[in-house]
């Protein structure tokens, strides 16, 4: 299977997002095929390594592109002139973020993947029409984030938003937080909330009000701390949250996601108790490296985490991460951050 144009492979990846039609591997294989071609920086990837990009037959042997390399270079097969709109990382521990582009199609793509999942993981499939409020500024007072964005196109109109934009970051209007809960409170009336980690803990550590919001509210949670706020283990964070919104264990759902992807991860659907993992759609799919040898991990050892997400269209669809991860059940555990996201004997630097 190849793919002659852009146009092909978008039109058969949203159809295997929207319908099923297709094969994972299949796509897959034939996508890094059309994007060794035309994304330099995997073109010159492939070189360096002596990779043929047209005699691969599994997905683990596509080689990926790390998330440093989207502060350094230009990872897209968009021509410059149509680069519409990007999405920058959040990450305070570099001063270049990471930039991934985007322009109409490929922003088409990556609403179909984030659309679905976040309905069914935060909303068990129905219409949301209570209230809701988004620890994160308004979309338009940040542009080039993906979580404002993400919050746009997931929530509905009368969100209220708490975050505030700000050069090194954004803050957050607790006075807002707590009058929404207020009112949520006296309509008897769900609560929405979302949001990263560092703004619950903004919020939560910048007052001592202890909230009981109605039942059916939930909390949609992502991101680690990235400096920005003391850092909690995830058992001990969403215990704080129950504790102090009054929302249930097992109505807080954790999202993975990162602005060089178009695909995200939960751990769990709202108002269930089964055991923690990420999963991602069956558009994207995690792999572990083991940090000694880049080939898969065997069982639950403990590697490095890639990510082969379809809806990468006009970017990579492999994507390798600083994260540490290990294989559990049907999805993957995050173990924290590596001190290097390259694996031993398989050269990431793609200007060697």
């Amino acid at each position: 299977m190849t793919f002659q144009s852009y146009k092909e492979a978008d039109h058969a990846i949203t159809r295997f997002i929207e319908r099923g039609e297709g094969e994972f591997d299949q796509l897959a294989l034939a996508l890094h095929q059309l994007q060794a071609k035309h994304v330099p920086a995997i073109a010159a990837l492939c070189q360096n390594r002596g990779i043929d990009s047209t005699t691969l037959d599994q997905i683990d042997q596509i080689p990926a592109i790390p998330t440093t390399a989207f502060r350094d270079m230009a990872i897209t097969s968009i021509p410059e002139k149509n680069r519409t709109s990007h999405f920058e990382s959040s990450g305070t521990t570099a001063t270049q973020p990471s930039v991934h582009w985007h322009h109409d199609f490929s922003l088409s793509l990556y609403d179909s993947s984030l659309i679905h999942q976040f309905q069914y993981h935060v909303l068990n499939n129905h219409v949301w029409d209570e209230h809701t409020l988004a620890l994160t500024p308004p979309p338009a007072e940040a542009p080039h984030s993906s979580l404002a964005h993400m919050a746009g196109q997931v929530l509905g109109d009368g969100t209220i938003y708490a975050g505030k934009w700000q050069k090194d970051g954004w803050s957050i209007d607790s006075q807002i937080c707590e009058s929404v809960c207020a009112k949520a409170i006296h309509d008897n009336a769900p609560l929405l909330l979302f949001g990263p980690a560092f703004s619950f803990l903004h919020w939560l550590d910048s007052t001592e009000s202890f909230y009981e919001l109605p039942n059916e509210s939930r909390i949609m949670e992502t991101g680690g701390y990235k400096g920005r706020s003391r850092e909690l283990p995830k058992i001990e964070f969403h215990g704080l949250l129950s504790e102090r919104l009054g929302v249930p264990e097992s109505h807080i759902v954790c999202e993975y996601g990162m602005c060089e992807l178009s695909s995200q991860a939960y751990d769990r659907k709202a108002g269930t108790n089964k055991e923690r993992a990420f999963r991602f759609p069956v558009w994207a799919r995690p792999i572990i490296i083991n940090t000694e040898t880049g080939a898969p991990c065997e069982g639950p050892e403990t590697g490095l985490l890639r990510i082969i997400d379809l809806a990468n269209v006009y970017s990579s669809i492999a994507i390798q991460t600083q994260d540490l991860a290990r294989s559990i059940e049907d999805g993957f555990e995050l173990l924290g951050r590596a001190q290097t996201a390259e694996p031993r004997g398989c050269s990431l630097n793609l200007l060697e």
